[in-house]
């Protein structure tokens, strides 16, 4: 049975990995002309969104050194 810091691992590899992916993917489509400026808009908030939920995530699985 997976616990729920097990979860939250996976769920953080899933994450960085889709990161990882989405930022080969934006640097491919900048390298070759014409960009569709909305479509790497988007991406680039994607990955935004994604590193946002890889911080939360992450300072749920470290505790707090001030407790």
């Amino acid at each position: 049975m997976l616990t729920d810091k097990d979860n939250l691992l996976r769920r953080l590899h899933g994450l960085r990995s889709e990161h990882r992916d989405l930022d080969t993917v934006i640097a491919r489509i900048s390298e070759h002309p014409p960009v569709d400026q909305l479509h790497l808009q988007r991406l680039k908030k994607r990955k935004l969104g994604l590193k946002d939920e890889i911080s939360r995530l992450e300072s749920r699985l470290i505790p707090d050194r001030t407790a």
